[in-house]
Formats: C-alpha cells, structure tokens, sequence
C-alpha cells in the first residue's frame, strides 16, 4: 500500500474553489449559540471563513487561524467585505501559539487534517491550552462510516484496487463563481490503511476562463479517521473535563445513522 506523508490540499486553486462555492451549513447556527455565550472565541481551522465571516458580521469577538496561509488570506477577504478586520493567523492546530485566551474555542472539520496522530494529539493539547479556566471547547468530527463507499473498503480485498484510476479527462460538471470562470474539482482515492486509521486522497482542481482551461492543481490530502470514544480519550487526556457527546448539531444523543459528532468539552 503506497504510504503518503500528511499532506493537506486547501491551497491555491483548491482553497478559491472552498471560498467560492463552500457556504452555509447547520454548524452556522449551532456553533452560534456558543460564541455568543462565550467570548472572545477562536475559529481553528477558520478556512476561509464560512463560519468566522458571518460571526465578525454580526459583532461577535472571533478570531481565526488556518494552517493554509491562503485560506487565511480569503478569510481576511470575506470578512473585509463585511467591513470586518479580526485577527487571524497561519499557524497548524499543533503549533497553535497566540497571545489571546479564549471563553469558546471551536473546529468544524478539522481534526485529523494533514497531520499526523501524534500531532492531532499535540493539537488537542495546544486548544486546551488557549482555553481560558471554565472555557469551552466545540469540535464536530465526521465518523468513518458516513461515506457508504469508503467504509466498503475497510474489509480484507475492499482496497486492492487502490489507488484510484485518474479520471479520463476534466470533468463536464462544472460550477460558475461570482467571476464568471468555471470551476471544478475530481477527488480519488490513493490509499487507506484500516490499521493506521489513515486514508490518502488526490484532489485535482480545474479552472476555465471565457471556455477555455487556463489553470489546474493537483493536491493530496492525509486524513485520520477516530471513533467516538477515541475522541473522548483523547480530550482528557488532553486535560479536558465534562465531555459531553451529541449528534449532528442537534444536542440529541448520537446514533448511528448521524454522519457528524459534536463534542464539548471544558477546560478545568
């Protein structure tokens, strides 16, 4: 099986496809609730600012950082159009050193991103850290199981073809942006390593001005897959108390069939 090292794809042309077309989503609203009870907060894995731009918008205090200096720079962009300027910074989870102690800090989508386990450990300790005493921590994380065709290939004989073939050509879907070019995006599969927990993905973005194709990237992206109690080990070992699971952004208790998990934690 090809081993890959972590890699993360949200850059150049990748990170203009999340900032154009990446928007909206019920974490909004649920995170919402928390910011607005406890500030100031900080938006980890800010991207390019689906949640951190409405939340500056509104007034609320949060700041931003991404391991991606070019999703930082279209979170600055957003929220400047919103005649918003808060402080972000480009900086990996597990290097997070700022200035400012947080009441809230929350990461939508970005544990287990480019990094390897030993760093997503390192990550959850450095969030503790920026905690404020009493201060909470709210973190969703997608379950291993919630694509039907990745989970198929846990199995003995679900991974030998991998890696996926390249696709024949550009894509015929396409999708317009607020410029008038066309954008697009194929992913495949590389490798997944059930024992490692560790899957490997290739990402090649397109772009096509008055029809005719004037750019594409090619970018990989290293994921580590947790389980529920997994997670929960990890923040208090991290130093967290009162963890606390739900479903997907809805406080219920989690099932099976929720795609995403919330956990909040506090720091002592």
């Amino acid at each position: 099986m090809d081993v890959h090292e972590p890699q993360s794809w949200h850059h150049g042309l990748v990170a203009r496809w999340w900032s154009l077309f990446r928007r909206g989503g019920p974490e909004i609203d649920y995170v919402r609730r928390f910011v607005e009870a406890g500030q100031p907060a900080l938006d980890v894995a800010c991207g390019a600012g689906r949640l951190l731009v409405p939340y500056v918008e509104a007034g609320l205090d949060v700041d931003g950082c991404d391991a991606s200096p070019d999703m930082v720079a279209l979170c600055a962009e957003a929220a400047a159009r919103v005649g918003a300027t808060p402080s972000l910074v480009a900086q990996p989870m597990h290097e997070l050193d700022l200035p400012r102690r947080y009441r809230t800090v929350y990461v939508c989508g970005g544990l287990g991103l480019g990094a390897t386990r030993a760093q997503d450990e390192q990550a959850l300790r450095r969030l503790h850290d920026h905690l404020e005493p009493g201060g909470r921590l709210v973190l969703d994380n997608e379950v291993a199981w919630s694509d039907p065709g990745g989970w198929s290939r846990w199995p003995p004989g679900g991974r030998d073809d991998l890696p996926e073939p390249e696709p024949g050509g550009p894509p015929a879907e396409r999708q317009v942006g607020p410029d008038g070019d066309e954008y697009a995006l194929l992913t495949r599969m590389l490798s997944l390593d059930p024992v490692a927990q560790q899957e490997a993905w290739e990402i090649h973005a397109f772009r096509w001005h008055e029809g005719a194709l004037v750019e594409e990237e090619r970018h990989r992206l290293t994921t580590n897959l947790y389980f529920t109690h997994e997670v929960v080990m990890l923040l208090e070992r991290a130093g967290f108390v009162d963890v606390q699971v739900t479903g997907e952004y809805n406080d219920l208790p989690p099932t099976a069939d929720d795609t995403f998990l919330v956990y909040r934690a506090t720091r002592p």
